[in-house]
């Protein structure tokens, strides 16, 4: 969940790599580190705490032309500056990062120790440093072989990128991400996702697994790590539709990206790939079972995927979370069919449930926002996102586009798109005027009243569960309250022992079939004293406090999880909270 970054170029490279991982910081902020070359000797930079922290004046001013930068989400060993990236070789004559876990480094450490290497950091990273040098001076190869040589040995999914005293970067991929991007200007940049250099990069390649690219003066090469061999570089346009990398006129990322949900409810009408749903329609026309999969907030929009493939086109839809779907890898079947929600494209719980699809010569579909992700690159049938930059941590508006996408495949399926179209640009607009009003502000007002609840619990039935699971999602991450999700039916099984006299829930009530069922869990909590937090298109006697949302069909539970994010966000304001960077969370998870 690490984030790398690498330039070389005519550009200050310290500034460079600084701004590509502020930019990468989503990844990891634990902490940070950038080496530079200068007259080949590297100078390396390391801190703890956010990017660009502890910089001195005399290290923000170099002007080398070649550097590469790591920001940590610690794995191995502990958040210390010893602990951070890059590490160095013994003689300084090489540096590198890595993105990944090696699995098998205390086997590798072991034999290393034995033979008179010593260890500064607890990290696995360092293990690998210490690989490469044995094997060159044993084996007598250039860092590249042995870089080479040495990757062949890392378990796990890995990805590391190598600056050498003589201005040559190479990185090495295995699973987590790596993207070689370069411009009209003739600089080359490698980072774990094109996001980071897309105001600069016109072009790029997006490395596969054992490959090894090499950026010298000659401009790049790419090598299979297996037997050496060069290969040639399939350049491809970037291209990422909307959204600024900045705040704006906002605080911080996590609101900005909840109010530009109404955009992308209409980015994702207005940019569907109807063509792709045609050839997907086929394939889920001659599927037997249709799974949807995801983690964290994709696993709830796979959730809600799979009702609205269920309800609206009456197809047998499972949804599946990633790091649980083992058990149904013996049960994959050729004519079956995955759809994969996902912001990064990268989940490794999830990729690791793909190669089991893919060995069962199961079919792929997958609606992701980053360009170039393995998801992507791996599934029959890929549909983008298009939804901009999302740098906030906790996901928001992503998780809309993924509900909406869901909602219009549905009735694509169903023979009901253009209908389900116009609902879909009407939800957007009364979505921004439910932002207009006075909404906000009941929300801020009610987090200063819970301020110091510890617990809350949400509940809603069908589609609005998966909302309450959402919102669940959202209050531990950002503001670090313990909340638990539940079925409005389930709450006489067992919740309810835990229901007293000041304890909050938050119920997610429907306006059409559904809402007695949820109206009576909201009587069982008020009978025994519970505050009722109400969440509805309709307010109701036996609420303490009420939000109105707006009434959209299939899609007014889709605009239940609003109020839930924004009470997250005050929650988190209120009780002093880093919101866009919570507290030992990473957006894009690609280690198990």
């Amino acid at each position: 969940m690490c984030g790398i970054f690498g330039y070389i170029g005519n550009n200050d490279a310290f500034k460079v790599v600084l701004g590509g991982l502020t930019r990468l910081e989503y990844r990891g902020y634990d902490s940070w580190g950038i080496s530079t070359l200068i007259n080949q000797s590297i100078n390396t930079i390391k801190s703890v705490g956010s990017i660009g922290s502890s910089i001195t004046d005399g290290a923000g001013k170099q002007k080398a032309k070649v550097a590469i930068g790591h920001t940590r989400w610690a794995t191995h060993g502990g958040v210390s500056k010893n602990n951070a990236h890059p590490h160095a070789s013994t003689d300084n004559s090489f540096v590198l990062a890595q993105n990944g876990i090696f699995e098998n480094f205390l086997e590798v450490k072991k034999e290393l120790s034995e033979k008179g290497f010593k260890f500064i950091s607890e990290t696995d990273t360092e293990v690998i440093v210490c690989l490469i040098e044995d094997i060159k001076k044993n084996k007598n190869l250039s860092l590249k072989d042995a870089a080479r040589e040495a990757f062949k040995r890392l378990e796990g999914r890995n990805t590391i990128i190598i600056l050498d005293k003589n201005g040559t970067i190479y990185a090495v991929k295995n699973g987590s991400p790596l993207v070689l991007g370069t411009n009209d200007a003739h600089e080359y940049y490698l980072s774990s996702d094109a996001l980071s250099f897309s105001d600069t990069v016109s072009k790029i390649v997006v490395i596969e697994n054992f490959q090894l690219v090499e950026i010298g003066g000659n401009g790049p090469k790419l090598f299979d790590v297996q037997n050496g061999k060069q290969l040639s570089l399939s350049w491809q346009n970037l291209e990422i539709a909307g959204g600024e990398i900045s705040k704006g006129n906002f605080e911080h990322f996590m609101l900005k990206e909840i109010r530009e949900q109404p955009e992308t409810i209409k980015i994702a009408v207005q940019m569907l790939d109807e063509d792709m749903l045609g050839k997907l329609k086929k394939s889920i026309n001659k599927s037997t079972t249709v799974y949807t999969i995801g983690s964290g907030t994709a696993g709830v929009a796979a959730a809600l995927g799979a009702i609205y493939l269920r309800k609206i086109a009456k197809i047998n839809a499972i949804s599946l979370i990633g790091a649980e779907a083992n058990e149904y890898y013996n049960l994959f079947k050729p004519d079956d069919l995955i759809i994969v929600p996902s912001q990064s494209g990268e989940t490794a719980d999830v990729l690791e449930t793909l190669e089991a699809v893919k060995a069962k010569n199961a079919k792929i579909a997958s609606f992701i926002n980053m360009p170039g992700s393995t998801i992507s690159r791996i599934s029959q049938f890929p549909f983008m996102a298009n939804a901009g930059p999302e740098i906030a941590v906790a996901t928001t508006k992503i998780f809309t586009s993924q509900a909406v996408w869901f909602y219009l495949l549905a009735n694509f399926l169903n023979g009901t798109l253009e209908q389900a179209k116009e609902i879909a640009l009407k939800t957007s607009g009364k979505l921004e005027d439910w932002f207009n009003s006075d909404a906000l502000g009941k929300i801020e007002n009610l987090a200063e009243e819970i301020i110091n609840e510890e617990d809350l619990y949400l509940f809603g039935k069908s589609e609005y569960y998966q909302i309450a699971r959402e919102g669940m999602i959202k209050l531990i991450e950002v503001a670090n309250i313990h909340a638990h999700a539940l079925p409005s039916g389930d709450l006489k099984h067992y919740v309810i022992a835990m229901i007293q006299p000041k304890v909050h829930a938050i119920a997610l009530v429907p306006d059409g079939d559904l809402r007695s069922d949820v109206l009576n869990a909201v009587g069982q909590i008020k009978t025994r004293g519970g505050t009722i937090i109400g969440i509805s298109p309709a307010s109701h006697s036996e609420f303490d406090y009420f939000i109105e949302i707006p009434k959209s069909g299939d899609l007014t539970a889709v605009l239940a999880v609003m109020p839930l994010q924004l009470l997250a966000y005050y929650l988190a304001l209120k009780r002093k909270k880093p919101i866009d960077k919570p507290r030992n969370i990473a957006k894009s998870v690609t280690v198990k």
